[in-house]
């Protein structure tokens, strides 16, 4: 493990940019980037459209170690290079710390929850992402209902991957979302936090992990687990909220810094020239790291 990179998210001041839309939401991510489905003709120009896109966010100006601590790319990402280098390594050259999104998606909605689906090819892709320089992994499953036997199984899922990925020598950022629009939103959450709790107290000197979560309905709720001494990060996702309601929220909450991915890129548009571009990306960025590092 590269304990500079371990030490930067550990302690420095910043955020997690999350650009690892994957495979079903990269049409979306491009619509709302300002080019429609009509642009590209099949899969391959679709992903060249997108590593376009990050590509031109993460050599901006805006882009840099001064606010963002580390950004979550996707598979194909990692596997592409900016400016002749490698995604994983261009990033750490710039200070940011480069992690994977390693999950395949969602399973169908069952108990309330959607688990990740099988990952039977993860050992290998744990390998890549050492080749390929990655720090650590981010894998999401999503809690809809406060159904116990539910949100323990999402727990039991993301505890016993995340071992498969501390024993490949990387940090796993463990995601089970709790969707926003949960009518139990706050009871999802006081189960979650407990089943969390109970996981991250067996861990061992030697296992870390990160938590990345959805902004809880009651204020500084996951303080224990912040506090955790194998928590190395706590982050939050946006979860759907506009970038101004997830700040809000997020300064509210101590010691809980912001991985947001729509709330980032929401207004950044392909016609831009690059200084509106970079202006626009700078204001998300530095509304965004203010949220996560003045606190209420």
């Amino acid at each position: 493990m590269n304990e500079n990179h371990f030490n930067r998210m550990k302690n420095d001041d910043g955020f997690v940019a999350a650009l690892d839309q994957s495979g079903g939401s990269t049409p979306k991510a491009l619509a709302a980037y300002g080019i429609q489905e009509d642009a590209y003709s099949n899969e391959d120009e679709m992903f060249d459209l997108v590593h376009e896109l990050r590509t031109r966010i993460v050599t901006s100006p805006a882009f840099s170690s001064d606010k963002i601590l580390g950004a979550i790319l996707f598979e194909q990402t990692m596997d592409r290079k900016v400016e002749g280098k490698y995604t994983g390594d261009y990033l750490a050259d710039k200070g940011i710390v480069p992690f994977l999104k390693v999950d395949k998606g969602l399973a169908e909605k069952e108990n309330g929850v959607q688990m990740m689906k099988p990952m039977p090819e993860l050992d290998e892709l744990l390998r890549r992402a050492n080749e390929r320089n990655m720090f650590g992994t981010k894998m999401r499953s999503v809690i809809h209902e406060p159904n116990e036997e539910g949100i323990k199984a999402v727990v039991d899922q993301q505890f016993e991957v995340a071992k498969q990925i501390i024993d490949a020598g990387l940090v796993p950022i463990v995601e089970p979302e709790v969707d926003i629009n949960s009518s139990d939103k706050e009871k999802c959450e006081e189960i979650l936090n407990q089943e969390i709790l109970k996981h991250v107290n067996e861990l061992s000197e030697d296992e870390n992990i990160m938590l990345k979560l959805t902004i809880p309905t009651k204020v500084n709720l996951y303080k224990e687990l912040i506090e955790h001494p194998r928590v190395v990060r706590f982050v939050a996702l946006s979860g759907g909220y506009s970038r101004e309601e997830a700040n809000e929220k997020l300064k509210e909450n101590d010691g809980m810094l912001a991985s947001f991915s729509r709330a980032l890129v929401s207004e950044l548009n392909v016609d831009q020239t690059d200084e509106e571009f970079n202006k626009t990306l700078q204001e998300a960025v530095d509304s965004i790291y203010d949220a996560s590092v003045n606190k209420k």
